[in-house]
């Protein structure tokens, strides 16, 4: 019966589906029944330029969902992997090792804090006065560890 129907509406049945994926991918993002929609509507179009028969349009329609995916993957893949900084998310003090910051407040008893743009930082090492460059040389936990620069 829903095949019945399916067959009936010709390329059209496609293209509905098509818009119907889409919609899904509104209500439910995640960038996959994009793909899958945009196959159905590929579908649809060819099938009515070449007036194919319901087997061959099914077989099209799974090529082209393969063929979409892959293309979508590779679209969104290649965005991710060119930001450097998504690897230092949440480790933002290993950014900071090597780093040279002038101390806010000095070092006394071991203990003092820099300002990095605009956070402030607690550092430990040798005493040294307020204004003194100091160069970062490891993180433990939040804390980091300056030595001279």
């Amino acid at each position: 019966m829903i095949r019945d129907a399916f067959i009936s509406f010709g390329a059209w049945a496609w293209i509905i589906l098509g818009v119907v994926l889409i919609g899904i991918e509104l209500v439910a993002p995640g960038a996959f029944f994009l793909w899958l929609g945009l196959a159905a509507i590929a579908t649809g179009l060819l099938d009515a330029v070449l007036d194919l028969s319901w087997q061959a349009s099914g077989l099209l329609f799974a090529l082209l969902c393969v063929a979409a995916v892959i293309l979508g993957r590779t679209i969104t893949r290649s965005k991710t992997q060119d930001e450097p900084q998504a690897e230092m998310l949440n480790r933002r003090g290993q950014a900071l090792v090597g780093r040279v910051f002038t101390l806010e407040t000095p070092i006394k008893d071991g203990e003092g804090r820099i300002r990095v743009d605009d956070s402030s930082w607690r550092v430990t090492g040798a005493d040294r006065f307020a204004g003194a460059k100091v160069r970062v040389v490891r993180i433990e936990g939040s804390t980091l560890v300056v030595d001279d620069p």
